[in-house]
């Protein structure tokens, strides 16, 4: 992911009643949102619309993480979200990423992994290079 900008697209289930939107919606390190009673401030808040429960996630500016080659084919942590009351239970990778040739040196700004695969041409390596079968999975800390 590049930029404070970045959008990280999620499903978020209301941990009090179990209710999650058929939206999705995002979340950015630009958005801070001021927590109810001044106890500072997260990424998003919003009220459960079955429950009226505030709800926030805020995300850990700090564990963001690239995915690299040598990542391939296992689970790594890219990012770390903290939630109070609302659980993400997916994600949809959109725009927003970059990658870099691992032996060209090779960028490219701009990949979008909406259809969860990705395909270039890297000149320098006279090689196809690419990102397939995106996959994800959620861990609670």
């Amino acid at each position: 992911p590049v930029g404070e900008d970045f959008r990280w697209f999620l499903k978020l289930k209301c941990a009090n009643c179990g209710e999650i939107p058929e939206k999705w919606q995002y979340i950015n390190l630009m958005d801070s949102v001021p927590l109810k009673g001044g106890r500072g401030s997260a990424s998003m808040v919003q009220k459960c619309k079955l429950c009226a429960r505030d709800n926030s996630i805020d995300i850990m500016r700090d564990t963001i993480t690239p995915y690299n080659a040598e990542d391939s084919e296992r689970f790594k942590t890219m990012v770390q979200f903290e939630c109070r009351g609302l659980e993400p239970v997916d994600f949809q990778p959109q725009a927003g990423f970059a990658a870099e040739g691992a032996e060209s040196g090779t960028k490219f700004p701009e990949i979008t992994l909406l259809e969860k695969d990705w395909t270039e041409y890297d000149e320098k390596a006279s090689e196809s290079v690419g990102i397939y079968e995106v996959t994800h999975q959620f861990i609670k800390c």
